[in-house]
């Protein structure tokens, strides 16, 4: 069983960070800024995705490598967490028409800015289902990633 991709398969990982630092210097100037909720949703969609990437590459190397997959794995927790609060951030952000600040009792309604607009928490509800077939609390709420400086 080999370790690598074939050689003919692309690499879009490089592109997609090139993309996120053209963002980052076209869009967030220097000085005082609130983070739209529309840049939180996209935030949001951007870690549920590399959390999927990472769960892939856990389960697939962690056969292989059980080393490297425990680190693998460890990476996709410490990015659940992250994805966490951003849904929690996108909750305390004012709604752009009326500054309003939804309860997070709206969450599992789904869409509590109403279709289609911003889906964040539907996403993170099929994300959550993931997560937790993947993950134990223990290792959601660890405060120790696990990693050791050598």
């Amino acid at each position: 069983m080999s370790r690598t991709a074939s050689p003919t398969a692309q690499d879009f990982v490089p592109f997609a960070t090139a993309a996120l630092d053209f963002h980052r210097a076209l869009n967030v100037p220097g000085g005082p800024l609130v983070t739209t909720r529309s840049e939180l949703d996209a935030l949001h969609a951007l870690l549920v995705s590399l959390y999927g990437l990472l769960d892939a590459h856990a389960g697939r190397t962690g056969q292989l490598v059980v080393g490297e997959g425990d680190q693998l794995r460890t990476a996709r927790t410490r990015i659940w967490q992250a994805t966490e609060h951003l849904h929690a951030a996108y909750h305390a952000a004012p709604r752009p028409d009326s500054g309003e600040v939804p309860e997070p009792e709206a969450c599992p309604a789904g869409l509590p800015e109403g279709a289609p607009e911003l889906t964040v928490c539907q996403r993170h509800q099929r994300a959550a289902h993931l997560v937790r077939r993947r993950t134990t609390p223990a290792d959601l709420h660890a405060p120790f990633t696990g990693l050791v400086r050598r």
